[in-house]
């Protein structure tokens, strides 16, 4: 499992000395222009924070309660779901999809048939309209979510890429800061509307993404898969250096893509289903990406995301009013947390921020876990804010690692020709892992409380012995060279010596500009 050599140290990247020191991304409007279509792009995670925290509100509602008859059991686990199952039926189309049709087109499909299910959602007058409108708003967020992290993670800046594409599931949180603090401030309307409201505006992003994606420029990348090199170029040069195609880092990138596009055709001639296992690489890769997905809703968190008001409900804390306003400031230090540690990605490590999340969930989720066990057997107040002060502090270990990484770990390991494929496997494990979870979870809270917690203690425990064992460091790297880590060290040099001929081609410029300068001195 080792990593092998590179054309770099892991503390400075290849294309370092390539960077114009005076482009930063405050002073140059390109830059600002990239950086806000990669907003765009990330919003598409907040829809998805949106509906976990809307749902864990809308069940705290009287008026949802009584408008879909109080719901329990199996249907409240089917009313949570019903996205995921729609997620599933999408996922054999959507990285077909990204890959023929591109990456921009994909985000704009999705956002679109969102569009239209938020509007049913927001309509229903049965619990199946209900059912049917969150079935559809899954299926359309599969082709955004597959398509945008790619796109961000392929135009982005090389110095800005790891954050950026960290900060993806990040945001996550903005959707779940405003779900929570709108099912807060509407749950006063004594009408449908106070659940109603909220479901109109998990929308939101999705407008802006039908209105605005157009003018978004393509993956590069893609564009090179379709043999459109000359564009992938223009794109390269105008957002990463003002338009000159002739600049050492653009060559650079361009170069560095077009060789890892051939070692991948040389490495895996086909680029179906298959080619996910087809080599040891991969394997690794898949390994890893499968163990993440997992992990990522199997580490206790849930059973806050979903069954938040359960959890209060089991430590005596059953005031609507009391588990808004704690939802509500969750997931505000959730957001901070999580964006905090997505800039971390590059200066502390992928691996470091794994080992720790582990270690401090497994620390906090145990001690929830006894705090839990003393209220249920003492009736003590104490253990019951003890346990809500464990719950803030094992998602800020959780936020560590589990947030910003699952995303961009998952996408810079896979070379381009699998990487919609391979995302695509990571989106579907983990929608079968929250299907568990939203059926599993109310049931078995219900009938061992605080017990069920064991459960998860124990997982966690594995988690860090996995992360530990399997975990490769990636940081200061490019795309393409983090994802040949897995193929061998050969791969590695490969890609590694183009930027090595372009950086020898761009120091003999610089040596030779210096040299006619001191004659024309002389």
């Amino acid at each position: 499992m080792g990593a092998g050599a590179i054309a770099m140290s892991g503390d400075a990247a290849g294309y370092t000395h390539l960077l114009d020191p005076n482009r930063k991304w405050y002073n140059n409007w390109r830059l600002i222009a990239l950086n806000a279509w990669v907003v765009l792009f990330l919003i598409t995670s907040s829809t998805n924070g949106y509906d976990g925290s809307m749902m864990n509100g809308l069940q705290s509602l009287d008026q949802w309660e009584n408008s879909f008859n109080h719901p329990m059991g199996g249907m409240l686990g089917l009313l949570n779901a019903i996205q995921n199952i729609g997620s599933l039926a999408a996922y054999p189309f959507a990285p077909y999809f990204s890959d023929s049709v591109g990456r921009r087109p994909a985000v704009i499909f999705g956002a679109a048939i969102m569009c239209a299910a938020t509007a049913l959602q927001t309509a229903s007058q049965t619990v199946n309209m209900f059912i049917g409108a969150r079935f559809l708003i899954g299926f359309g967020l599969t082709f955004a979510a597959n398509a945008a992290p790619m796109l961000v993670t392929e135009i982005a800046y090389p110095p800005h890429r790891a954050p950026l594409t960290s900060l993806y599931n990040a945001v996550w949180y903005s959707g779940a800061v405003v779900a929570a603090w709108t099912t807060f401030g509407t749950f006063r309307i004594p009408t449908s509307w106070a659940w109603r409201v909220p479901s109109a505006l998990q929308g939101l992003p999705s407008v802006l993404q039908v209105l605005l994606v157009w003018f978004a420029p393509e993956s590069p990348r893609w564009l090179l898969s379709k043999g459109r090199d000359a564009q992938a170029l223009r794109t390269l040069a105008y957002y990463h250096a003002d338009g000159n195609e002739d600049d050492p880092l653009v060559q650079y990138e361009f170069e560095e893509i077009k060789t890892a596009f051939e070692l991948d055709r040389t490495i895996a001639a086909n680029v179906g289903w298959k080619s996910l296992v087809s080599t040891a690489g991969n394997r690794r890769r898949m390994r890893i990406i499968v163990a993440i997905a997992f992990f990522s809703q199997w580490s206790g968190n849930g059973l806050v995301s979903y069954y938040l008001n359960k959890v209060f409900n089991s430590i005596g804390i059953t005031d609507p009013d009391i588990q808004l306003l704690i939802n509500g400031v969750l997931q505000i230090w959730n957001l901070v947390v999580a964006m905090t540690a997505s800039f971390l990605v590059d200066r502390v490590g992928r691996r470091v921020l794994f080992l720790s999340s582990c270690v401090g969930m497994l620390v906090f989720f145990t001690l929830q876990t006894v705090c839990s066990a003393v209220f249920a057997q003492h009736d003590s107040q104490g253990a019951a804010h003890a346990v809500i002060a464990f719950i803030f502090l094992f998602y800020a270990a959780y936020d560590l690692a589990f947030s910003p990484l699952i995303v961009s770990y998952t996408v810079e390991i896979l070379p381009y020709n699998i990487r919609a494929k391979g995302f695509t496997v990571y989106n579907f494990v983990v929608s079968i892992a929250l299907i568990f979870n939203q059926y599993v979870n109310p049931i078995a809270l219900d009938a061992l409380a605080w017990k069920y917690y064991i459960v998860y203690c124990c997982w966690i425990a594995f988690e860090l012995v996995f992360c530990y064992f399997y975990i490769i460091e990636t940081r200061n790297r490019t795309l393409e060279e983090t994802a040949a880590l897995f193929d061998g060290e050969d791969v590695v040099e490969q890609i590694a010596a183009v930027g090595h001929d372009v950086r020898e081609d761009h120091t003999d410029e610089k040596a030779s500009a210096s040299s006619i300068h001191i004659t024309e001195k002389v």
